[in-house]
């Protein structure tokens, strides 16, 4: 595929200010957004794609700016399971991201200073809601499918319950229908950690001498990390092994390989990923709630939507299980809607949906076909 650019969208008409679930009007804003393909003569051939919480518009193949891959080349490209030379592919920066689409590191119009912590706090609806105009822009009214995994999973959810004419088909991979007790606490551990950083200053860090958070963000990807990665693939890959010495130091330093590769993680993340979008992505994810306006009743939610419907789980997921992306699909046929789940077979944990590509692509395939 050619090298792709980010494209950008500010919309700044009245008709386009975003109702925000925390009471707040958000406008203007600009969403950051890539494509690939092309659209068909009927307009009906195009895929959005929801990323998850570090991930951008970049999802396949070359960037302008050097970048060699994109966050889900495996699955995105020509003949992939979202084959570019049969679908127009599009994907957006989140509401609330660093990386193009307005978010507390953006200029507030009002203080024509970055927002830090004066954005205000936004869900996973207004995610979708600042999408929702773009695809007015590039002339689509049906989508063929939107899909995503983990929070991207979350998006389009509550995209096809949002908008339930509007998509085909919704395909989501290593999610859940809301975050569960102990998924809100690691989140919680984590923006704990950025705050605690004498460098975060109230979340007005921007213009600061001493720069951003950077040990805190780095540790909350640290604990953030660790559940995304099973139990069994931790061992595997490092077990007991020792970074670079025979015998334990009898410190408090790096003595095992495991404890370098968190470091790592760390340190590349605060390299690219903004402190403050941290919180306030991890906090939309830990209010979305597919069931909320039913009551908590998941298959009057599902009764909401029109979508068919594939639920990819991983075995060895415990972040968000089998058991939850199961009572997705029953809850959904309970509401009379086509939908189908695949429990796939993936030793590394929640991360798989990023970097197994078989057995879902067929799968894939053989329901976008």
């Amino acid at each position: 595929m050619t090298p792709q650019r980010t494209l950008f969208h500010t919309f700044d008409a009245p008709k386009d200010a975003i109702a925000l679930d925390c009471g707040q009007t958000l406008t203007p804003y600009t969403v950051a957004y890539q494509t690939w393909g092309k659209l068909n003569a009927d307009r009906s051939n195009a895929i959005l794609i929801f990323h998850a919480l570090s991930g951008d518009a970049h999802v396949a193949g070359a960037h302008e700016d050097g970048r060699t891959e994109g966050w889900w080349d495996l699955m995105v490209g020509p003949g992939c399971a979202f084959d570019t030379d049969r679908f127009f592919i599009i994907c957006a920066n989140v509401l609330g991201g660093c990386k193009g689409s307005t978010g507390p590191g953006s200029t507030n119009p009002a203080t024509r200073q970055p927002y830090g912590t004066d954005f205000p706090v936004i869900t996973i609806n207004d995610m979708v809601r600042a999408q929702h105009p773009l695809l007015r822009v590039l002339g689509i009214e049906k989508l063929c499918a939107v899909t995503g995994g983990s929070m991207g999973g979350m998006l389009a959810l509550a995209f096809i319950q949002l908008y339930p004419e509007m998509a085909e088909r919704a395909i989501v991979l290593a999610s859940a229908a809301t975050n569960h007790a102990q998924a809100i606490a690691w989140n919680k551990i984590g923006r704990h950690a950025i705050m605690d950083d004498p460098l975060w200053r109230e979340g007005h860090y921007y213009d600061s001498p001493d720069g951003p958070p950077r040990n805190g963000l780095a540790l909350a990807r640290m604990i953030g990390h660790v559940t995304y990665i099973s139990e069994g693939a931790m061992d595997r890959k490092f077990g007991r092994k020792l970074q670079s010495a025979d015998v334990e130091s009898f410190s408090f330093g790096v003595d095992y390989a495991v404890e370098s590769y968190l470091a790592h993680q760390g340190q590349s993340f605060y390299e690219r990923f903004d402190a403050n979008s941290y919180l306030y992505i991890t906090r939309a994810i830990d209010y979305f709630d597919f069931a909320a306006k039913t009551g908590g009743d998941l298959t009057a939610a599902f009764a909401q939507t029109r979508a068919r419907l594939r639920f990819f789980s991983y075995d060895a997921d415990w972040l968000y299980s089998p058991e939850r992306n199961e009572a997705m699909t029953a809850a959904a046929r309970a509401a009379g809607r086509e939908a189908v789940h695949h429990k796939i077979h993936a030793p590394l944990g929640h991360d798989a949906f990023l970097v197994q590509k078989e057995p879902q692509t067929e799968l894939i395939r053989e329901f976008l076909r």
